[in-house]
Parts: structure tokens; C-alpha cells; sequence
């Protein structure tokens, strides 16, 4: 495995980790490297340094009382904060998709038509569906809306 810093054509920085530095690049010429942040496909990889072990070499014992040694510079924030304000809307969106809506995975197009044609009672819900059924949807004049977030049972 290898750990990549990236960073898109929009600026944003992020780390990935890949089986080898070809299934990076075998990846990136499809173009199935996305930004963790704005899901742009142009991802470069970033300048980074190498993160050597040192094999068979004992820790180098400092001089300096650990009560003098500096202390390491403040992280700039918890690792949970979002990295990116859209990261915060986002999850918003989650979160209130969670609290008012009831997840209904791959059955979403049969669910909405149903609703739609009054088979079964209207109620907010959310879902997958391919490209073909939610076009399908739209041109049967069933609105619908795509969101950019991943179903629950796919999130780290």
C-alpha cells in the first residue's frame, strides 16, 4: 500500500492510499481519482516528503530533559472538524435526510413511481437509482433532485 497527498484542479489538498503507485496511475487515466472535497476527477499528485523507517537503528536519545524539549506545534484543528465548508453543508444535508426522510436503498425509482401513481401513500424519501431511472423519472414528470452524498451502508 501507498499514501498519496493529492490535490485537485480547484486547490483542495487531501490523502488517499493505493495498492501501488500503477494502481494510482491506472486509476487516475480513467479518471477514478476524485477530490475528497468538490469530487473533481483532475487530481494531481501533491509534493510530499518520504516517510523513512529507519531499519535496526535504536530512537536517538535526546540530550534535553523532556521537561525542556519544545513541545510539538498544536494541531489546527480536531481531525473530525470538516476540511471544506461544503463538507459542513453536506453533512447537514445528511443529517436531515436522516431525521425526515426514510431510506429506501436501490428500490428508490419503484418506490417514488409508486408514490407518484398513488399505489402507496406519499412520504419523503431518499435512496439510489441509476442514471437511467431517475431520467426515466424526470420525463414521467416525477420530480426528483440528485444529491452528492453516499447511501449510509457506503460511508466510512
Amino acid at each position: 500500500m501507498i499514501r498519496y497527498a493529492l490535490k485537485c484542479a480547484e486547490g483542495h489538498e487531501f490523502d488517499s492510499w493505493f495498492q501501488s503507485a500503477e494502481a494510482f496511475e491506472a486509476l487516475s487515466r480513467r479518471r477514478l481519482v476524485a477530490c475528497a472535497v468538490c469530487g473533481g476527477a483532475d487530481v494531481k499528485k501533491a509534493l510530499m516528503a518520504p516517510g523513512v523507517a529507519a531499519r535496526d537503528a535504536a530512537p536517538e536519545k535526546s540530550a534535553t530533559p523532556a521537561s525542556d524539549a519544545p513541545l510539538p506545534a498544536a494541531a489546527p484543528g480536531p481531525l473530525s472538524a470538516p476540511a471544506h465548508p461544503a463538507e459542513q453543508v453536506l453533512r447537514a444535508i445528511r443529517k436531515h435526510l436522516a431525521e425526515n426522510s426514510r431510506y429506501v436503498g436501490k428500490k428508490f425509482a419503484e418506490e417514488a413511481r409508486a408514490m407518484h401513481l398513488g399505489e402507496k401513500d406519499q412520504n419523503a424519501i431518499h435512496g439510489e437509482a441509476t442514471p437511467e431511472e431517475a431520467r426515466s423519472l424526470i420525463e414521467d414528470g416525477i420530480e426528483i433532485a440528485t444529491l452528492p452524498i453516499l447511501p449510509p451502508d457506503k460511508t466510512n
